[in-house]
């Protein structure tokens, strides 16, 4: 067997981006703003697990979209994945990929019905299978893992996050209950999905409730971050950007600056994940005095963005 080597030089490099956040974070419309920028004038694919959310972004973006239903196994996303990629969309969407992990038919659910078959309800014995019924799910999500490598679109990933506390010993002996500390959390907030994917992707990002859009990086090398400026909120232009660099072309240093309707953008990114209106927001804001979302005094914004989330929960 002969074997090659060749002058390294980067050029067509694939990319896989994970965007991680709570509802109202604005992952999904983050993740389509840079599928927008990687696309460039051809429409993306998304891959839409949650029962066709992805068509409430339709006004605003050019893509198609898929639906995939359970059960979520990592062969199931796989399939979706290389159906995407062999029709030949340039970037592919998948929300949610948390499904994946916990979803109906997950591998948490692998894991329980493997459990289920070596164990049965004998409970003594189940204890003792517990990490052997791990050996098929994992085999399956790494299988996938190694596939996606060789998709040839761009690939977005949206996980859903979740907020966990922990009780730990504190310096004084007694316990204390404390935001939970995992490799990928931020703040307590941790991405919903096999704890190592984070760190398989080219970048990978958490987005928080109370800043929509801003990046909080998982992983994210050092030649990315001209790309992905910290405290800036995931733009088009994010995608255009790497996307270019990913193509071969030459890293230039660029300042990426965030539209000047920032907190108006805020509003409809929380509007779209909290699934609200945003017209009833603007009919709301204007009996309240407000010609417009600009002329809301800075103290106020908070409260506004905080009133839409209770709407959205009081009509969950």
């Amino acid at each position: 067997m002969s074997f090659e080597f060749r002058a390294a030089k980067r050029e067509s490099v694939k990319l896989l981006i994970g965007v991680s956040g709570a509802s109202g974070s604005g992952k999904t419309w983050s993740a389509m703003l840079l599928a927008k920028g990687l696309a460039g004038t051809a429409k993306f694919a998304v891959i839409d697990t949650e029962n066709r959310r992805a068509s409430m972004y339709a006004d605003y973006f050019k893509f198609d979209a898929g639906d995939l239903a359970a059960p979520f196994s990592p062969d199931c996303y796989l399939e979706a994945i290389q159906a995407a990629d062999k029709a030949g969309y340039p970037v592919i969407v998948v929300d949610s990929m948390s499904h994946e992990w916990a979803g109906d038919g997950g591998c948490l659910d692998m894991q329980e019905k493997e459990l289920d078959r070596m164990a049965g309800d004998d409970w003594k014995r189940r204890e003792a299978c517990k990490m052997s019924a791990w050996i098929k799910p994992k085999m399956s999500h790494k299988a996938m893992m190694s596939k996606l490598l060789q998709v040839n679109a761009h690939v977005i990933l949206c996980f859903r996050a979740e907020s966990k506390i922990e009780m730990v010993r504190g310096e004084n002996g007694k316990m204390e209950i404390r935001e939970k500390k995992t490799l990928t959390s931020i703040d307590g907030w941790i991405p919903i999905c096999e704890k190592n994917l984070p760190f398989e992707l080219t970048a990978s990002f958490l987005l928080m409730p109370d800043r929509p859009g801003l990046i909080r990086p998982i992983k994210r090398q050092e030649q990315h971050t001209t790309f992905f400026p910290p405290d800036k909120p995931l733009m088009e232009e994010c995608g255009h950007l790497i996307g270019q660099w990913a193509a071969g072309g030459a890293m230039e240093k660029t300042e990426l600056k965030p539209p000047k309707d920032e907190f108006a953008r805020d509003v409809q990114v929380i509007c779209l994940d909290c699934g609200v209106e945003y017209s009833d927001v603007l009919a709301q804001l204007k009996k309240q005095g407000f010609l417009s979302i600009d002329t809301i005094p800075l103290p106020k914004r908070e409260a506004v963005l905080d009133w839409i989330r209770a709407k959205a929960k009081k009509s969950a």
